[in-house]
């Protein structure tokens, strides 16, 4: 199904609006959390609802090794099967194509197992199949994902390539009538750096005529204000009248700079992982509860977040937690964390409404950058 996205304030480029698919609605700017076998790292579809997320994605490399996804489909798809009742997303496996160095040729890629060692190989059409399985409403297409800095011939065959495969899942996803009423699938944009081939890649996707976009292989390792230029390159082209993904970005800093280019969604390990490690998002910037400082704090995490679910604790006692290794530190951590950054995407999107977003962006910058 195309997933359109209507319009509903704009502030420069900064969009605020609402995406529609087969099952139902979601606003954004939207930052979707991260649960990769089925669940974020300590939560449950419950805390996500208390939470108020819209959109939480799932890894189709993970979920199509444990349980598999015949197991997730007979479970009754991903959504069911973890008791979430808000719109899904799965990943295509193309980023262990980028992380797990696999061998990697016009038919696919081959993949081996981080549970068992056993060898996967995961073609344009294979991961079509397997997200139909899975049941997410938005499916992403198998991509190549360059690090950078790479060598133009390095760029250039991952974005060759993956407009190829993209192709060919298109196809195969049109070819599955009831699936492609109940799904979306997005294409993926790629090109480095390099404002041309950003544009190239954006114009040869948006021909191949999918639900929605994605802009991949930036934020790998570059710094921020290298990929202002390639993004606004590949936003340029893109569609207005359906939603823009920037994958893999969850620093406020980043966000809101994406945000000014005109993307519209974002997802990110970060406040999930920052969490276990006892690093928490804070009005004031991170806060490392690990040292010392904090060991006879009764202060609350962020004052200025009274909302918070982990508010009633202090700081002193979460270090405490933290300390003795205590379990329940990394799930109060983590509520905290994507309470405050889906706070934060909230009140970017009144400052959008409100006609303040380049004063609200200053102000992140100021502590974020």
């Amino acid at each position: 199904m195309k997933t359109t996205f209507a319009l509903e304030h704009q502030d420069g480029l900064a969009r605020a609006g609402t995406v529609t698919t087969a099952r139902g609605t979601f606003t954004t700017p939207c930052f979707m959390p991260v649960g990769t076998r089925g669940a974020i790292k300590h939560l449950s579809s419950l805390d996500m609802e208390q939470l108020g997320a819209q959109v939480i994605l799932g890894n189709t490399y993970h979920l199509m090794l444990r349980p598999g996804a015949d197991v997730v489909e007979a479970l009754g798809g991903l959504g069911p099967m973890a008791d979430w009742h808000g719109h899904t997303l799965t990943d295509s496996g193309g980023y262990q194509v980028f992380s797990l160095e696999p061998k990697i040729t016009d038919e696919g890629a081959i993949f081996k197992s981080v549970y068992d060692g056993s060898t996967h190989n995961l073609t344009p059409e294979g991961a079509v199949d397997t997200q139909i399985k899975i049941g997410a409403d938005i499916q992403m297409v198998l991509d190549v994902c360059s690090a950078l800095p790479s060598p133009d011939p390095v760029i250039r065959e991952a974005l060759d390539r993956t407009v190829l495969w993209a192709d060919r899942a298109r196809k195969h996803f049109l070819a599955h009538p009831t699936a492609s009423e109940r799904q979306s699938q997005f294409g993926i944009v790629q090109g480095g750096l390099d404002l041309a081939m950003r544009a190239e890649s954006a114009d040869r996707t948006v021909e191949l005529g999918f639900d929605g976009y994605a802009v991949g292989g930036l934020s790998v390792g570059e710094h921020r204000n290298e990929w202002h230029e390639p993004l606004q390159a590949a936003t340029d082209r893109l569609p207005a009248d359906q939603p823009r993904y920037f994958m893999g970005l969850g620093d406020p800093a980043g966000i809101v700079d994406a945000v000014a280019r005109g993307i519209d969604m974002f997802d990110c390990v970060l406040p999930t992982r920052l969490a276990r490690h006892g690093t928490l998002l804070t009005s004031a910037g991170r806060t490392n509860l690990t040292r010392a400082e904090y060991a006879t704090s009764d202060e609350p995490i962020d004052p200025s977040l009274p909302n918070s679910p982990v508010a009633r604790w202090s700081k002193g006692y979460l270090r405490h937690l933290l300390q003795v290794k205590e379990p329940t530190a990394a799930r109060l951590l983590t509520l905290h964390n994507l309470h405050w950054l889906l706070t934060f995407v909230d009140d970017m999107r009144t400052a959008i409404a409100e006609g303040r977003f380049e004063a609200f962006a200053a102000e992140v910058h100021e502590i974020w950058s």
